[in-house]
């Protein structure tokens, strides 16, 4: 029989959920490279009215000078129009995409065509746009809950074995292994998105859990 959640945990597990979400946004920050992303988005508003200010809150102090020199040297050029405006686009988007990720630590590896942002980043911007969290919390929760159960029974799927059959009690231990870590995951993520003391030790040692740590 399938586990199930019960309602009084319902707060406890969407406030993790919450949380995880703040704590994973890293994995988020591909889209960013984007067409169709946030930053080259801004960058289209920043061109076509000439003020560089609308983009310069998606890179670090430090890197202003930067952008602005490049944003001057665009907007030169893009007055040719044609191909020359195309190509001054493309070249501010580049730079402006490289050093906003640098910024966060993420490599730069070119711009990606529009349509690979991923589902989960797609719906958090919808939710940001419409101002409506109850869509994406909800797609989140349920996407969780499903792993929980998947691993929850696969834990006591695997239970009752004999003690002899070494291999049984082997996918007992993966399987219990692989369920400790993603509650331990979801915990570690839920006290970092809540500023608990210690959160970040707690983060560190799931990430390193999931790079191959065993109980």
């Amino acid at each position: 029989m399938k586990s199930v959640i019960r309602s009084p945990y319902s707060k406890y597990f969407a406030a993790v959920i919450a949380a995880t979400a703040l704590a994973w946004g890293t994995a988020a920050q591909a889209h960013c490279d984007t067409l169709d992303g946030p930053v080259v988005g801004q960058a289209q508003k920043a061109l076509e009215s000439g003020n560089v200010n609308l983009v310069l809150g998606w890179v670090r102090k430090q890197d202003e000078q930067e952008i602005r020199q490049a944003f001057e040297r665009a907007v030169a050029v893009r007055k040719h129009g044609g191909n020359a405006k195309a190509l001054a686009d493309q070249s501010f988007f580049e730079t402006l995409v490289r050093v906003h990720r640098a910024g966060e630590g993420a490599p730069y590896t070119g711009l990606k065509p529009a349509g690979e942002i991923e589902p989960a980043v797609a719906a958090a911007d919808k939710s940001i746009a419409s101002g409506q969290l109850k869509p994406v919390a909800g797609m989140i929760f349920s996407r969780t809950e499903q792993g929980l159960h998947e691993k929850f029974d696969r834990v006591q799927a695997t239970g009752k074995y004999n003690p002899d059959d070494v291999a049984a009690a082997r996918a007992h231990v993966n399987a219990y292994v692989e369920y400790v870590h993603y509650v331990e995951g979801l915990h570690a993520a839920a006290a970092k998105g809540h500023g608990h003391e210690g959160a970040d030790a707690h983060a560190a040692q799931a990430a390193g859990a999931q790079g191959g740590h065993q109980h």
